[in-house]
């Protein structure tokens, strides 16, 4: 009796320890499958546009999927925002904003975050040199600008609190 009960438990154990190597395989392939998509992710980072046509995507975790765009000095710019997220917009709502030279992002998103009743973009504010609406999720808005004088401008989202994330650079050239 005492040796089957040490037979099942030793082909217990085994078949314990063949199992969990197996899961571990499977964690290694799909860590793989992660750093891929990061890869994949920092490549869209930056874009170049000729044409003037740029689609830029907000997601839930307050992140842009884009953190600098390059464009030519006095060409026309469509910039199209995609909420992909699942959020509301009173809860998560995104828009995109482009500040003009100089302006302290910090300072501009406090005066931003008590416009809740425009969109928070600051009605009396000359700081913006262009702005999408507010959207919400699985919704898409655009914006149509001339790009300004060569430089760098910051772009950031101004619902409260998302501008320390949701942030990037124009580069006109």
């Amino acid at each position: 009796m005492r040796t089957i009960k040490y037979v099942l438990a030793s082909a217990f154990a085994l078949s314990l320890m063949v199992s969990c190597g197996g899961e571990k395989k499977k964690e290694e392939k799909k860590e793989e499958k992660v750093k891929l998509g990061v890869r994949k992710e920092v490549k869209k980072t930056t874009e170049d546009v000729n044409d003037g046509s740029i689609v830029i995507s907000g997601n839930d975790l307050m992140k842009f999927d884009k953190s600098e765009i390059k464009v030519k000095a006095g060409q026309k710019v469509k910039v199209t925002l995609r909420h992909k997220g699942k959020l509301d917009i009173n809860v998560m709502g995104h828009n995109f904003v482009v500040l003009k030279k100089g302006v302290n992002m910090a300072a501009f998103a406090g005066k931003a975050a008590a416009s809740k009743d425009n969109q928070y973009i600051p009605k009396d504010t000359k700081d913006v040199i262009a702005h999408t609406g507010l959207i919400g999720a699985g919704q898409t808005t655009t914006v149509e600008f001339v790009a300004p004088e060569a430089g760098t401008y910051d772009f950031l989202c101004s619902f409260p609190g998302h501008y320390a994330m949701m942030k990037g650079k124009l580069i006109v050239e």
